[in-house]
């Protein structure tokens, strides 16, 4: 579900009674609505937006008339009339999600309330043009949607989660490690012209942490999220927003060194996280020690199976690979220190495609090598969890991107109506 919690967040974007604003008003409506797990009053409406009692009923009528919200029965507080309680309606809105890892690319097809309907994975095409990888993209996505026998015009777009860096003003893959080929690729242009459908794309990290956010799974307003795929990369999540930075590339952290005595790195240091901490790194050293035998040129093993050997053999009482894993925490603890003395944040959160096989280590260590390493260790601690969304669900991260964009009041938008 998307609901979070209720307590708290449902007071933080409030309306305005000024002309010129009613779409802002309806996305604070929509997203008050949204927060509340048990739904809202038009009454509490009113309060928690602060908006006029009749901008409520007109926005709630208009929400009601196009099947977006419904009403749920009805509650009785106190002395009076009965007060009829307002909930999103799961079938009043869907999205599509698209993530696409070096390895595989998943989608998924989500409801109103976070609800995932359909999903599948397939290799990533790395063989063919990015260009014709895309379009078979779309035609999956279609097919996604016959099988559904959901009405097109229900859809309210498709959201792309990519590796980074990306150019996101104009829907770029600009050269993802791991993807040769994928160099400046107009992806979110060629998929609209492939589907007909409107795409929001972002980054992978970035769609995670809007997940997260979104679910109310990481229960903090402040936090980091640590993405663990074929890359490393960091989201962030400041004040219940999630931040993008300039040019939406925020959370580039591979090159935060955490080993001064490690391997050299392409950018001239030793020991950042790019070749100390990503899975492909720890395979290589599990190769290196033995744990994983020798890779064969002519039967490569895909590096999936390989991180989950390494993590398996680890269990079984395997001293190296246990090494392999410890170091990688104790790494991964010092980058994570980096950023979250940095920014203040309350929590920490794990996830991505390999976070299932890393995660018995980074639990058992990286929360007491957090409390050393924070300096805020006396004002408040750093929490470290792993994400509740289900690992092989990324794609409904990329979902949540158009959710986003269909729910959530956009403050820019109150600049432009003032310009208007």
């Amino acid at each position: 579900m998307l609901a979070v919690p209720e307590g708290g967040l449902l007071q933080r974007r409030r309306g305005t009674n000024l002309p010129k604003m009613g779409d802002f008003n309806q996305a604070v409506i929509l997203d008050s609505i949204r927060r509340s797990k048990e739904g809202l009053s038009r009454v509490e409406l009113a309060g928690s937006a602060g908006l006029a009692a009749q901008t409520v009923s007109n926005i709630c009528r208009r929400l009601l008339d196009s099947e977006l919200i419904m009403e749920a029965g009805k509650e009785t507080s106190g002395p009076g009339k009965p007060r009829t309680i307002l909930r999103l309606n799961p079938q009043g809105m869907y999205a599509i999600g698209v993530h696409i890892d070096p390895a595989l690319t998943s989608f998924a097809l989500v409801d109103a309330v976070g609800t995932v309907l359909d999903s599948k994975e397939i290799p990533t095409d790395l063989a063919n043009t990015p260009e014709v990888a895309i379009v078979a993209m779309g035609a999956e996505i279609k097919a996604m949607i016959v099988r559904a026998d959901i009405d097109e015009q229900r859809i309210a777009g498709v959201g792309v989660a990519t590796p980074g860096p990306v150019d996101v003003a104009r829907g770029m893959v600009v050269e993802p490690p791991h993807m040769p080929g994928w160099t400046r690729v107009p992806l979110r242009d060629i998929l609209h012209e492939t589907t007909g459908l409107p795409v929001v794309m972002d980054k992978d990290v970035t769609a995670s942490a809007v997940a997260e956010s979104w679910t109310g799974s990481a229960c903090a307003a402040n936090f980091i999220y640590i993405y663990i795929g074929t890359g490393i990369g960091s989201g962030l999540v400041i004040d219940d927003q999630v931040v993008r930075g300039a040019s939406g590339n925020v959370g580039e952290i591979g090159h935060i060194m955490v080993d001064p005595d490690g391997p050299e790195c392409d950018c001239g240091r030793r020991g950042c996280i790019k070749v100390t901490c990503m899975p492909e790194t720890l395979v290589a050293e599990a190769r290196e020690l033995g744990v994983l035998a020798a890779a064969d040129p002519l039967n490569p093993t895909l590096l999936p199976q390989d991180v989950r050997d390494l993590a398996a053999a680890a269990a079984n009482g395997n001293s190296a690979a246990a090494g392999i894993l410890s170091r990688s925490a104790y790494r991964m603890a010092s980058a994570a220190s980096v950023l979250t003395n940095f920014l203040d944040v309350e929590r920490v959160v794990f996830g991505g495609p390999f976070w299932p096989e890393l995660s018995a280590t980074y639990l058992a260590q990286v929360p007491e090598l957090l409390t050393r390493f924070s300096v805020t260790t006396n004002v408040h601690s750093v929490d470290v969890v792993g994400t509740r969304v289900n690992s092989g669900e990324e794609a409904f991260g990329a979902a949540c991107l158009v959710m986003e964009k269909a729910f959530s009041p956009n403050a820019a938008q109150l600049l432009l109506d003032a310009k208007a």
